[in-house]
Parts: C-alpha cells; sequence; structure tokens
C-alpha cells in the first residue's frame, strides 16, 4: 500500500463488504463504530471541550512527525472492517483543520460496507461542503450551542458568530451532506436557555437536534454535576411548548433516545451519559491522532498502536492485537460514575474526539 497524503485519488475497485468475524468485548458488546481523531487542534475554545486557560497560547501540539499518516490511518482502517467495523466517524479537535482531508475522505470511502461520517463545529464547513461530499463522504453531524449571538460567540471563546456555521449548514445541505444532525451541549446556567430556541428553529426542517448531557469528560473543564441539565428536564421543557413522544432506536448502540413531534415536524434527540448510561450497548472504539486507541471516553489511557505500525508488523499481527484489545474490554465508566475506585484522571475530549 502506497496511500501519501498528497497522492492522487484512485478509483474505487469494488462495493460488496468484506466478509467479517464478529469481535464481542466482555460484556457481549460487538465492534462496530471506530472514531478517528484527525487532528488534535481546534478554532473554538468551548469550555467543555478546550478552555482556553488550558488550551490557550503555547499550549503543546503534537508535532507532524507525531500524527498518524492518511496512508496509517487507512491501514487501520482496512484491518478494523475485517473485525467488524462498518462506521467510521472524523473527528478532531476541528476535523476540517486537517490538510487535505477531502483526500483522505476519498481514501476512506472507496473501503466497502463503510458508512463515512464527520463531526464539526461547521466554522469552516461552508467552504469544503462540496469538496468533502464529493471525496464520498456520507453524512455529517455539526456542533452548535446556541442561536442567539452573544451566547454562541461566549461558548466558542474565539468571537465566531453564528450566522458563519449556520452558512456551513446550508452548505453542507446543498451539497448533499444528509441527513444532517445538530449537537448541542447544554451547560445549565451557561446556555441552558437556548435550548427552546433551537428546537423552534430546527423544527420542520429534517434536521434532527440532539440535546448532549454536560459530561466530566477529562479533567480541564471543571465538571460539577450541578451544571449538568438532565435529559428528563429538556424533554418536558420541549414536551410543554411542542408534545413530543419517544422513538423507538434505529439501530443497536444508538446513543441518542430519539423522539418525535407529535405533529410531524421532526425528530429530537437527547444524549444521556450522566443520567441514562448507555454503556450497555457501547460499540465504539476512538482512536487519537497520535495513534492510540481507547475502548472509553472516558478513558485514562490508551493502547499504543502507532508503535507497532512503525515497527514494521503485519496485518495479521496488527489484527490479533485489536482483536484481543476488544475481547478484553470491561467498560463503564458512566454506570460506575461517583463510585470510589475509577480513575480520576481521564483523557481530553479534544484528543480523542467526543
Amino acid at each position: 500500500m502506497n496511500i501519501r497524503e498528497n497522492a492522487p485519488l484512485q478509483p474505487a475497485t469494488g462495493t460488496s463488504p468484506p466478509v467479517a468475524e464478529v469481535v464481542h468485548d466482555q460484556r457481549g458488546r460487538p465492534l462496530r463504530d471506530l472514531r478517528i481523531s484527525v487532528t488534535d487542534r481546534c478554532n473554538f475554545r468551548c469550555p467543555y471541550c478546550m478552555p482556553r486557560a488550558v488550551f490557550g497560547s503555547g499550549y503543546p501540539y503534537l508535532k507532524r512527525a507525531e500524527l498518524l499518516s492518511f496512508e496509517e490511518i487507512i491501514r487501520i482502517v482496512r484491518i478494523f472492517t475485517g473485525l467488524g467495523v462498518r462506521k467510521i466517524r472524523l473527528t478532531g479537535g476541528e476535523p476540517l483543520l486537517r490538510q487535505d482531508l477531502h483526500k483522505l475522505v476519498a481514501q476512506l470511502a472507496e473501503l466497502p460496507g463503510i458508512e463515512l461520517a464527520l463531526t464539526t463545529n461547521g466554522a469552516l464547513l461552508g467552504q469544503q461542503a462540496r469538496a468533502l461530499k464529493a471525496a464520498g463522504l456520507d453524512r455529517v453531524t455539526v456542533s452548535l450551542d446556541a442561536l442567539d449571538d452573544p451566547t454562541f460567540r461566549a461558548m466558542n471563546d474565539v468571537d465566531f458568530p453564528v450566522a458563519g456555521v449556520l452558512e456551513g449548514i446550508e452548505a453542507a445541505l446543498a451539497a448533499g451532506l444528509a441527513p444532517l444532525k445538530i449537537n448541542m451541549v447544554v451547560k445549565r446556567g451557561t446556555n441552558d436557555h437556548a435550548v427552546l430556541p433551537m428546537a423552534r428553529h430546527f423544527r420542520n426542517s429534517g434536521i434532527m437536534l440532539r440535546f448532549i448531557e454536560y459530561m466530566d469528560v477529562g479533567n480541564a473543564n471543571g465538571w460539577r454535576l450541578e451544571d449538568v441539565v438532565p435529559s428528563a428536564e429538556l424533554t418536558a421543557l420541549i414536551g410543554n411548548e411542542f408534545p413530543i413522544e419517544p422513538v423507538s432506536p434505529a439501530y443497536p448502540g444508538e446513543v441518542a433516545e430519539r423522539w418525535r413531534y407529535r405533529d410531524g415536524a421532526g425528530e429530537i434527540g437527547f444524549i444521556s451519559s450522566v443520567t441514562k448510561a448507555f454503556c450497555g450497548d457501547c460499540n465504539r472504539l476512538r482512536l487519537s491522532i497520535e495513534g492510540a486507541l481507547f475502548t472509553c471516553l472516558f478513558a485514562h489511557q490508551g493502547h499504543d498502536l502507532r508503535t507497532l505500525l512503525r515497527s514494521g508488523a503485519d496485518d495479521a499481527a496488527l489484527a490479533s492485537d485489536l482483536r484481543a484489545l476488544w475481547q478484553a474490554r470491561e467498560d463503564r465508566y458512566s454506570e460506575l460514575r461517583g463510585r470510589t475506585g475509577i480513575p480520576l484522571r481521564k483523557i481530553e475530549m479534544s484528543y480523542i474526539g467526543g
């Protein structure tokens, strides 16, 4: 394999999904979803992810030689498809900051049987949506924490206007990156007043708005339980204005509880990691930009895959190592949150992409 980041794109060679084994962890959860961080950098400084006090000027971001190359990422994904992975999500930091990202997307899109998605803050989406769709990206999720400009500028902490993200959303829809989802992290006293305006705005839009409980990912965000707005509180708030009813999950392992407006105006979702843990059917593995594998969003350490990649290990050896890693997995942090004996130090969200 010789896939360089600046290499010309090659046509796909087939569309049939590879025959894959189904690998289960210690709790019987199959491996299906791989989230790949393509950069540790971000152009926002959201307080729940990359607060300026920690990630300000002088923060030691990784050098280019430390990052996984496109070739290494493609090789890893090829091996994972043989272990049952069927969904790839590109994350960051902010993934659209990775140079020539559309070229990586095109190479990934050649792999048969893979759904390819991306999560972004939307600031650069207007410039890149068309190229990403042309390269083979299936769909996109945009993080948007408020519609009113003062709140949004305060949340991103770089004075970026909300209009720029809304333009990116429109560009993504125009390019055909659908269905499109919006993620809103809700923090009490910060942007909880923006919940109903967000719900009103995205009703009848064909876009699924998802509300995420403020989580204790990493250690930099100063998380406190009292800052969490429980999903049950949000369903009551929205339901009082727009009657809603629950919808069955679309697939096993879906993290968001889905609800629909009874008047047919679409669906909304609630991701309740704090108040209603969904560890029981979690099928996600996360790959950091420097090649560490994390079996849980709240993990305190990863599994060094980059050293194996660069030490000359063949694909069979890599597959054996990855299989053993998943089969040994027992993670259920959200179910154990608050109990003694679990690690106090956790990897930062910006490092493994949420």
